[in-house]
Formats: structure tokens, C-alpha cells, sequence
């Protein structure tokens, strides 16, 4: 039987750059899950709420 090696698909340099941001992103921003992108509201968005049309509490 011939001994096969296995292939690595993805290249040691490449592993050790995402590690690397990684660490990086989480000194950035800290521990826990952080959204990649937001959505921005629109204007349109309507609420009954009065902290939301910026009318003075009671």
C-alpha cells in the first residue's frame, strides 16, 4: 500500500494572518459577539412611543 500524505487545502500563512486579526479585532472591540454590519433605521420608522417623537415626558 502506498502511504498518502494529506494535502493542507489551506496555507500555514494564511492561517497565522486570520489568527492574527482575529486577536487583533478582539483587543479592539473585546470579548463577545460583535455585529459586523447595522442596518440603518428609516426615517420613515414610526413609534408611539414619546422618547421616540421627541416630545417632553410627563
Amino acid at each position: 500500500m502506498k502511504n498518502h500524505k494529506k494535502k493542507r487545502k489551506v496555507p500555514l500563512a494564511l492561517i497565522a494572518v486570520r489568527k492574527g486579526n482575529r486577536e487583533a479585532e478582539r483587543e479592539l472591540l473585546g470579548d463577545g459577539f460583535h455585529a459586523r454590519t447595522h442596518v440603518a433605521k428609516n426615517k420613515k420608522h414610526y413609534s408611539r412611543k414619546a422618547k421616540h417623537r421627541n416630545l417632553p415626558e410627563e
